[in-house]
């Protein structure tokens, strides 16, 4: 029996559609990789974040490098590839020239983001419930308000505990992918 068959056995459960999609191991590796990750951020958040926001300045100043010099071949939007390369690069030399005042600086810019868009959802949510007097767009604009608010009121003191928050999801992330693999090696293993 061939694989393709072996799925359209069993294509409703979860299972089947992941194999088909993504092999076992992958998934055991992806989850590994992310119960690494979340033990690196917990047992070392600063240098942890740190690292990861210099990889991302690197890859923005290559990335504007690379959209330049892509207009070698493709002029199609020149002004655009011109301005977000200029962006790119000028963001990538500020952050691998002061690393920690960016770490910082990126973490407080994406507490006050994610601040916004929850006061946003919240006003969004409350007015749909005044509108079509529903109790659990109420509930659910409150809670998104009510957690917006907190979060803009003191977004330096978010920020320094965001790599906790980030490490304890990976983790929980992880160990459920190392579970799903294994579950789905099971599945692949046993027989139909």
């Amino acid at each position: 029996m061939t694989e393709p068959e072996m799925v359209s056995e069993k294509a409703g459960s979860p299972e089947a559609m992941v194999r088909y999609v993504y092999p076992w191991w992958l998934i055991l590796l992806w989850g590994l990789l992310s119960i690494i990750t979340g033990l690196m951020f917990l047992g070392s958040p600063v240098v942890t974040t740190e690292f990861l926001i210099l990889l991302l300045g690197a890859y923005w100043l290559i990335g504007g490098f690379f959209t330049i010099g892509s207009l070698a071949v493709d002029r199609t939007h020149a002004g655009w590839k011109i301005f977000l390369s200029g962006i790119n690069i000028i963001a990538g030399i500020l952050i691998l020239a002061f690393p920690l005042f960016s770490t910082v600086f990126a973490l407080a810019l994406f507490v006050i983001f994610i601040g916004m868009w929850g006061c946003f959802i919240g006003v969004a949510h409350l007015f749909k419930a005044f509108r079509k007097r529903d109790t659990g767009s109420g509930v659910l604009g409150a809670i998104s308000l009510v957690f917006g608010i907190l979060l803009l009121a003191n977004p330096l003191v978010t920020a320094a505990t965001l790599p906790f928050i980030i490490g304890i999801f990976a983790i929980a992330g992880g160990v459920a992918a190392v579970v799903a693999s294994l579950g789905i090696k099971k599945a692949m293993c046993s027989p139909s």
